[in-house]
């Protein structure tokens, strides 16, 4: 092969390679990054309508009332010690399915039991409510 035709190979490699970052690419390749990234841009597209759909249903829930007084009251008040009324844990629940909130344990327990630990969890991580509400909750639990 001669010096003439060695160059022109040289030539046609060249125009078939890109060089990128210190790396050589062929042309080939650089196709098929594009249509990769075309396709990733469609699937991100979709992932933002979605995430924007759902922002969108979060901003109108059909929101509980919270009240105090009268007849479909959700919450007590701090007289009565505070905290939320059956109704108001049931309408919560309505409002978010798989929660597990539950009701004040207000009664006796056994030692141990798993009314014990929710009454026990609940005076520790209330330890610090100075507020008048906060202050009737932990008197209702009797923490």
């Amino acid at each position: 092969m001669s010096l003439l035709q060695k160059a022109a190979r040289a030539l046609t490699l060249i125009k078939n390679t890109v060089i990128y970052k210190y790396k050589v690419m062929k042309k080939g390749r650089l196709k098929e990054i594009v249509s990769e990234l075309q396709n990733a841009s469609k699937m991100h597209l979709a992932q933002s309508k979605e995430i924007e759909k759902h922002i969108e249903e979060m901003k109108s829930p059909a929101e509980m009332r919270k009240t105090t007084k009268g007849k479909g009251r959700t919450f007590r008040s701090k007289e009565e010690g505070a905290g939320m009324t059956e109704k108001g844990v049931s309408d919560y629940k309505k409002e978010n399915p798989g929660s597990k909130l539950q009701t004040a344990v207000t009664g006796d327990v056994k030692p141990g039991s798993k009314a014990a630990k929710r009454r026990k969890s609940f005076c520790a991580r209330s330890k610090g409510w100075t507020g008048e509400r906060g202050k009737a909750a932990r008197k209702r639990w009797k923490c």
